[in-house]
């Protein structure tokens, strides 16, 4: 139940890391071109942001498109009243989650406002700044949350592995008496809770497993979140988990009760 535990904070922390890269992958900055630009500078134009480093998609809307989309939202036709199109041409860029924050953006921004045929460039700075601010409060919290749940299921793991070579304490101690070593002594409690590491994270990873595809095969959305490459690296970090944290386990475990004295068996 404890390695279950630390498998679904894994899952649950890559989850959300996939979550927070979509949201941020939303985030971008309009290009607002003149009225007076040619068709070879919106091309131009658009082939310099699609090859950029931090161009995750780009996106070209005619006037007539503007146009369209603001009668389709509003209702209103703005040729009727105005007798003209008040709408340029815009490029719409979406930025890759690493360059989603006001700063970068400024440094982006500054040079492609230059280019010919660009009348302006427009992004929602506070729009940006909200949703970083929440998601690294979703991540505080979600990381309090796993750093007490994996220091509870440490000391769980622990406990039990001090409690199965507490109940061989006396065994320990007339090993010692005929002359036993404490590589000996130590080599099967090693050797056993290992196994036990080994056997708790199979267990806990074929129920992590069932659970994924049984969630995926209900609401595709959700399996998404993870890829079954990340799974399979979060099912062999649980097994190797359950081992290694056996194995310190047991080492200090055992060293306690071997360099300890008769009276000592008793506290």
């Amino acid at each position: 139940m404890v390695l279950l535990l630390l498998g679904l904070i894994a899952l649950l922390g890559i989850g959300a890391h996939t979550v927070t890269d979509g949201i941020r992958s939303s985030v971008g900055f309009d290009v607002v071109l003149s009225d007076s630009v040619k068709t070879s500078e919106v091309n131009a134009l658009k082939q310099v942001l699609t090859s950029s480093p931090y161009a995750l998609s780009v996106a070209y809307r005619s006037s007539d498109d503007a146009m369209a989309r603001w009668q389709q939202d509003t209702g209103e036709d703005l040729m009727e009243v105005l007798g003209v199109n008040p709408f340029n041409g815009e490029i719409e860029v979406k930025v890759r989650p690493q360059y989603a924050a006001t700063d970068s953006l400024a440094l982006i921004i500054k040079p492609v406002a230059k280019m010919a045929g660009v009348k302006k460039v427009t992004v929602n700075a506070r729009m940006i700044d909200d949703v970083n601010r929440n998601l690294r409060a979703v991540f505080v919290v979600l990381g309090v949350v796993a750093l007490i749940l994996l220091v509870i299921s440490l000391a769980l793991i622990n406990n039990t592995v001090h409690l199965d070579i507490y109940s061989q304490r006396f065994l320990i101690h007339t090993m010692t008496l005929v002359g036993a070593t404490g590589a000996f002594i130590r080599r099967p409690f090693l050797v056993s809770n290992v196994i036990s590491g080994l056997i708790a994270g199979l267990i806990a990873d074929m129920i992590l497993a069932g659970g994924i595809v049984a969630i995926g095969s209900g609401d595709p959305v959700i399996s998404s979140l993870v890829t079954w490459n990340e799974v399979a690296v979060v099912l062999a970090g649980v097994v190797l988990a359950g081992m290694l944290i056996c194995l310190v386990a047991s080492v200090f475990s055992t060293n306690r009760y071997l360099y300890a004295s008769y009276d000592d068996m008793f506290k």
